[in-house]
């Protein structure tokens, strides 16, 4: 099982990005081309019965399997990413953190009206990120059908904090 692979792969990093947090790096999935392929193939199997027509993906980390995601299921991929690095014209949403505030962008042209989109990201910890790529996506007329997340810290709560968008919440492992 996917979920089980994914428990035992995942190792944690101690006092990264900072002193107090433990980091759960996901990269040694990567060096498993085999596990990587199955967690593509596991969210896009939970993914499929939500007709989406695109999935977003936060940068940077939300890439990696977003991408593969998309591909998958013959949909767009469309980037959010940190303000300032997008080259077009764009869209934007300041959201604030545990320890200041941040701000994301989406081109402005890159959902259609009454699109399904998911949200995915590597990681569902407190749901800011989360929020604030749902707020891009209605800014342009579309519909947050789901989130998908290789990995969910459910003493954060953050899904709490997705159930206003939807009630689809993907995660593959929980810790």
């Amino acid at each position: 099982m996917v979920s089980q692979k994914l428990q035992k792969i995942i190792r944690d990093i101690p006092d990264f990005p900072k002193k107090g947090i433990i980091f759960k790096d996901i990269t040694p999935i990567l060096l498993d081309a085999s596990l990587t392929k199955d967690v593509v193939n596991e969210l896009a199997l939970k993914a499929k019965p939500l007709n989406l027509n695109a999935i977003v993906g936060i940068e940077s980390r939300g890439f990696w399997f977003g991408i593969m995601l998309a591909n998958q299921l013959n949909i767009p991929f469309i980037p959010i990413r940190k303000k300032g690095k997008l080259p077009y014209k764009t869209l934007s949403y300041k959201y604030d953190l545990e320890y200041g505030t941040a701000e994301v962008e989406i081109h402005e042209d890159a959902i259609q009206p009454n699109w399904n989109v998911m949200v995915h990201d590597d990681l569902l910890a407190t749901g800011g990120t989360a929020k604030a790529a749902s707020e891009l996506i209605l800014m342009q007329g579309g519909n947050v059908a789901g989130f998908s997340f290789v990995v969910e810290l459910d003493f954060l709560n953050g899904r709490n904090e997705l159930l206003k968008y939807s009630k689809n919440i993907i995660s593959l492992a929980n810790f």
